[in-house]
């Protein structure tokens, strides 16, 4: 499929919200690749802990669910993100609130760098009011995720399915905790997409038109969206509704 560049250039972002070993963080990594864009994921957190002295391990146990190197990730940031960011006294102890201003601060941060796809971090909640970014949530039966993390990370089924458990109720009670949403909640995205169904390709070919048509939609008002634009009223009577008690 040929991209409309232009359409695409308009749009700011791209969130992946995704079930552990549904493939959603591959699916992210072909889309950045496809798009050309800036791909803010777990390697960040790698990345940080590398510039700031700590172990990716470190890192890893305070990632989207618990405080800990954020104070140093807001220092990385200033430099990634000079225009965007403030500094932070790097070792500082965070309170919750810290934390959860702290997590905001570098995902819009990365969005007003533009032209990036995000991966979790309750990016789709922290940049719900933008019209310019595209929230997309992928998800895959707990059956096929376990084949996945048995393939990808070379673990025997009791394993993987141990993993996904945990991986799914840190990420659901980060989400539920910092932003009293549930990721599973439908109206959070522009698009589900189910990887039993799709191969990882196919999906970042949907995800792609998407995102050309969210784009094309940008110029319109949001008023005039949605499955009522442009239709007429039913002809005749409607046959599948009691009528309204009176």
């Amino acid at each position: 499929m040929n991209e409309d560049i232009d359409a695409i250039n308009r749009m700011r972002a791209i969130t992946i919200s995704r079930e552990y070993g549904s493939g959603g963080g591959e699916i992210a990594a072909r889309l950045a690749k496809r798009l050309g864009w800036h791909l803010i994921d777990h390697a960040i957190v790698e990345g940080v802990a590398s510039e700031m002295g700590t172990s990716t391990l470190e890192a890893e146990a305070h990632d989207e669910y618990t405080e800990g190197i954020v104070s140093r990730v807001l220092s990385s940031m200033q430099y990634l993100y000079p225009t965007y960011m403030v500094s932070a006294p790097a070792g500082a102890l965070l309170s919750d609130e810290d934390y959860h201003s702290a997590v905001n601060k570098i995902v819009r941060a990365a969005a007003v760098s533009g032209h990036v796809v995000i991966v979790g971090r309750a990016s789709q909640v922290i940049l719900a009011e933008l019209r310019d970014v595209l929230r997309v949530r992928i998800i895959a039966p707990f059956e096929k995720r376990v084949a996945y993390v048995m393939q990808r990370e070379g673990v025997d089924q009791r394993a993987a399915e141990s993993r996904i458990h945990m991986k799914d109720h840190d990420r659901a009670r980060y989400l539920q905790m910092e932003y009293h949403q549930k990721s599973e909640d439908v109206h959070l995205y522009d698009i589900v997409l189910n990887t039993s169904l799709l191969d990882l390709e196919s999906a970042v070919e949907v995800i792609c038109l998407t995102l050309q048509l969210k784009a094309k939609g940008l110029s319109t008002k949001t008023g005039e969206l949605g499955p009522a634009a442009g239709q007429s009223r039913y002809a005749g009577q409607l046959e599948d509704f009691r009528p309204l008690a009176s």
